[in-house]
């Protein structure tokens, strides 16, 4: 059974803190929301998770291997989605998708599956600089969940989605949860942390200030998490 631990970590840049001491732990089928506002701290904690960077303090672990130990078995296990598009604009599509595939040994299939699940296939030969912002995220998604990993890290995923696609992301979400896979994501949106969050870590400031267990009630979460979001 896979197993994510992020044990007491912090960052500090120049004296000044991005995410205090923190920890949480998530077993396989579980989705972490990391949620509240803008300079919370949640994208340096999906950061520090998918060693992008080091953390000042603490460790995370994947059944046990830690990444300053066993970096490539460490990150064979994840799926990232960064919150910026740093892409090659002027592959297309199915050349972006492919790309990263090949470094996960992708087969033709599944990139072709993933188009279809992120709703591209009809953009595949369309250069990435002409996709509208919905349409890079759904892409970002789409590499994240080629090699279907063990454990999905996306930072604000919903940004750019219209509603159709908001809720087809929860959707897609919820299946991949089931799946198996360790799910963590941050996000603004109350409503989608509710509908998706088995854990829900509120944060604010670089700490977590809440942690709250979804009871499955998405309209009492949903208006507690506002709550918080307005204190």
């Amino acid at each position: 059974m896979t197993k994510l631990q992020v044990e007491r970590i912090s960052k500090v840049y120049k004296q000044k803190t991005a995410l205090t001491t923190s920890s949480f732990e998530a077993e396989e089928g579980t989705c972490v929301v990391l949620c509240g506002g803008n300079g919370a701290g949640k994208s340096t904690m999906l950061q520090i998770i998918a060693g992008i960077i080091a953390p000042s303090s603490g460790k995370t672990s994947i059944n046990g291997k830690e990444i300053q130990f066993d970096r490539d078995n460490y990150l064979a296990e994840i799926g990232f989605m960064p919150d910026d598009f740093h892409a090659q604009e002027m592959m297309t599509v199915e050349e972006f998708l492919s790309f990263y595939g090949t470094f996960r040994q992708v087969k033709k299939k599944r990139v072709a599956e993933v188009m279809g699940l992120v709703g591209l296939s009809e953009k595949k030969r369309d250069l990435v600089k002409s996709l509208s912002k919905g349409m890079r995220q759904r892409l970002l998604f789409g590499q994240s969940i080629l090699a279907k990993p063990a454990i999905l890290l996306l930072d604000e995923p919903t940004n750019g989605l219209d509603p159709y696609w908001v809720t087809r992301f929860v959707e897609i979400l919820n299946e991949i949860k089931e799946s198996g896979t360790i799910i963590v994501f941050s996000t603004h949106m109350m409503d989608v942390a509710a509908e998706t969050g088995d854990v829900i870590l509120f944060m604010k400031q670089g700490e977590i200030i809440q942690t709250i267990r979804n009871e499955g009630n998405v309209e009492e979460t949903t208006m507690r998490l506002m709550k918080l979001h307005r204190q």
